[in-house]
Formats: C-alpha cells, structure tokens, sequence
C-alpha cells in the first residue's frame, strides 16, 4: 500500500504542473489591448456664387400653309431663308435647324383641307442685344418665338470658384464640432463632390430699353456641395 502511494503522489504533481503550463496566467490576458478606428468628423460644405448672365439662347420659327404638302414646304423655306438672313444680320452665331415638320390640316368633317409646314431654328446672342434678335426675327416673319434661356458664357469656372468655397465652408462647420466636443481637426481623410445647381433666372423689365422686347437678366446663383471627412486630434 505504501509504494503505491508513493508512485502516484508525483504523477498527480506532474499533471497539475502541466495543467497550470499550458494555461496562460490570467493577467496576461487582461493586459492584451483593444484597438479602435480613428475618430473624425464628416461635414457638407455649400458655396454659392453670384453672376449676371452674359448669352441668351432662343427658339425661332415658320409655320407656312399650301394647298400640297409640296407647296407648304416651298413657301416655309422661302420663309426660313428670310428668317435665317434676318437672324444672321442681327448678329445672332450658333443658328442651327431643331427640327423640320408637315403635316395635314383636318377640317371637322375629317377631310383634308391643305397642309401646314414648320421649321425652327436655334441661335445665340449677347445677353443685352436679346430684345433686339426677337424684334429682328419678328419682323422677318418669325410667327413661333420662345426663349431666352439665359447662362453665363464662364459657367465653368464660376462653378469652380462656388466648388472652393464649399470646401471652405466645410472647414469651417468641421471646427465648429471638434470644438464644441473638445477637440481639434487633423487631416482630410475624404472629400467627395456631391454636385451644383443652377436656380431659375429671375427676370425684370427695363422702362429704359431701346427694344420693343425689354429682357434684363437678373442675378443667377451657381451652386456647388462638397461632402469632407477630417480626422480629429
């Protein structure tokens, strides 16, 4: 009985050291760090800018009548060469034909009585001188006139600048947040484009124009947004 328990005191030692070795002690675990993403901010940044409209854009066009379809298409281009030339003359660049249309008058009892044909045409011209291009295309027999549309012959670069001061105001609402919650801003760590707009041109009258046709462009509004992430200190 007593070399029995002899042998098997050092083998229960043995399987308790060996237990306790392949456990790691419990402070080492507790000392292994948590890791955490950076902290940032991310903000929308809006900038405006402010510019009168220098070109104006506009629809022209001749409706003709003719007993044939033949004959409405003859007396409209002979309509819209007048037109055209008159367009020309008033200093009117970029005329370019929008479309080219016949088709026949109905009477009520569904017979044919003639035909009608169209022809439009776009042009451009200086803001200012747009009365003046629609007085001359009325006069040359323009009976269909829409228009103007009016933009800013440096809309590019207009946009560009309302595009920097988004980024500008970004910065701007980004130090306001880290502030407020103790902190600083650090570096850019996104910045992503979200676009612009232009807002409808507002037009008002001018008792002083030389035109019969008064358009005065009113202020017009390029807009652009940024979206910035910066990362906080």
């Amino acid at each position: 009985m007593k070399t029995r328990l002899l042998i098997a005191v050092p083998a229960l030692l043995a399987v308790v050291a060996l237990s306790g070795a392949l456990s790691p002690p419990e402070a080492a675990v507790a000392q292994q760090p948590a890791t955490s993403d950076q902290d940032s901010v991310t903000v929308t940044g809006t900038g405006t800018v402010n510019a009168v409209p220098d070109e104006a854009q506009m629809s022209f066009g001749v409706e003709s009548r003719g007993r044939t379809a033949q004959a409405a298409m003859a007396a409209n281009a002979t309509a819209m060469e007048k037109l055209v030339a008159a367009l020309r003359r008033a200093g009117a660049r970029e005329i370019a034909t929008q479309w080219v249309s016949v088709w026949p008058v109905m009477r009520e009892e569904g017979v044919i009585d003639g035909y009608s044909a169209q022809n439009s045409v776009s042009a451009t011209i200086g803001a200012t001188r747009a009365g003046e291009l629609i007085d001359a295309a009325a006069e040359a027999g323009a009976n269909q006139i829409s228009g103007p549309g009016l933009s800013s012959s440096n809309a590019e670069k207009l946009y560009l600048d309302a595009l920097a001061k988004a980024v500008v105001d970004a910065r701007e609402r980004a130090e306001v947040l880290a502030k407020a919650a103790g902190r600083s801003l650090g570096e850019i760590s996104s910045m992503t484009e979200s676009g612009g707009s232009e807002p409808p041109i507002l037009y008002r009258e001018a008792a002083d124009a030389a035109s019969s046709t008064p358009i005065v462009p009113g202020q017009q509004e390029t807009m652009a947004t940024v979206s910035v992430t910066f990362d906080l200190r």
